[in-house]
């Protein structure tokens, strides 16, 4: 029966995760976070044992539990293009610095460290696809701040894989623009992945004009939550002992769609939806540009797709969430609650 340690259990794919391990297993979770909105009733259940703490302050209790538990995820990180380039050295500090502790106890107690990197490890890679162990990782120039986030996970990365060489047993998974209900709460700003969708979900609820960075013709694989989730819980079994010392990427690449036709859909769903209908037909699609959107130090990835052969071979997963059922269930997730909708996170 595994004891999972989650810090930053509140997040996105914390509370997911928690969901399914105590509905699905008989897995005890051990959750820290600074908030506790997301998690509901999951908080009131005999197998989840939350702890309202910061990483950064309760040392003791993250270590005491890393020795406890099974299986490690550090899941707080800021991961907000805005921040990467408006306070780069928070980004760093929370990312890289405040989770090396928590590394080297999962090394000090031979723990199972389930790692998250990101797709933006691979920067503007220009490879079709991207592949863990071949793909080249390209950053832009140091005046462009947005790449401190790809630079600290990658760094992490190697650290981790440097330990793995030296006995931890570890895995980094990579998600690809994991979308679903709960990304982004008005709460936790700077929890989530990537947030353009709820971006342009706040938009169209409240009617306001949804801006295309640079015409939105970057492209992106999107992935929807269950599917990440299914991934991740195969990690976690670790049957066998197959995901030790893996990287796996986490994504759907037959969601490839640009920002400009993600936004199309999502109109084309609003319409479609009484509640969502009315706002939606007074929104209107205007471009900018990303120096005025994020600031002059941002630069973006055209293309984000990822190899998922050996995710799909040796975990025995595959994405099966299609774009359009993806987009549907976020319009359903909020269809109760628009209101609740209306005050998701306006800005990245």
């Amino acid at each position: 029966m595994k004891k999972v340690l989650i810090l930053g259990v509140n997040g996105f794919i914390g509370h997911h995760l928690s969901k399914r391990i105590l509905e699905t297993t008989s897995w005890d979770v051990y959750g820290m976070d600074m908030q506790n909105d997301r998690l509901g009733d999951l908080i009131n259940h005999p197998r989840m044992h939350f702890f309202e703490g910061d990483i950064t302050i309760n040392k003791e209790w993250v270590e005491y539990h890393i020795r406890k538990c099974d299986v490690i995820l550090p899941l707080v990180a800021i991961a907000t293009p805005a921040t990467y380039v408006q306070q780069p050295l928070k980004v760093f500090e929370l990312d890289f610095e405040a989770n090396l502790p928590i590394v080297r106890s999962a090394v000090k107690y031979k723990k199972h460290l389930v790692f998250p990197s990101t797709s933006e490890v691979y920067g503007m890679c220009e490879d079709s696809e991207f592949d863990p162990s071949k793909s080249n990782m390209v950053y832009g120039p140091i005046n462009k701040p947005r790449w401190i986030y790809a630079c600290s996970k990658q760094l992490m990365d190697r650290v981790i894989w440097g330990y793995g060489m030296e006995g931890l047993r570890f895995t980094l998974f990579r998600p690809f623009n994991w979308i679903g209900p709960g990304l982004d709460s008005i709460y936790t700003p700077k929890e989530g992945s990537s947030r353009v969708v709820t971006q342009f979900l706040g938009h169209i609820v409240r009617g306001e004009p949804i801006n295309l960075v640079d015409g939105g013709a970057q492209k992106r694989a999107f992935t929807y939550i269950d599917d990440g989730i299914d991934a991740l819980m195969h990690i976690i079994a670790n049957k066998d002992g197959i995901a030790n010392g893996k990287i796996y990427n986490i994504g759907n690449p037959k969601n490839n769609h640009s920002v400009r036709e993600l936004a199309n859909q999502m109109l084309d769903i609003a319409r479609s939806i009484p509640e969502y209908a009315k706002t939606a037909n007074d929104v209107k699609i205007v471009e900018t540009t990303s120096g005025a959107y994020y600031g002059e130090g941002y630069q973006d990835v055209q293309n984000r797709v990822p190899a998922i052969d050996n995710t799909m071979s040796e975990l025995g997963w595959k994405p099966t969430t299609t774009m359009a059922d993806a987009l549907k269930n976020i319009f359903e997730a909020y269809r109760q609650d628009v209101d609740k909708a209306r005050h998701l996170v306006d800005k990245e």
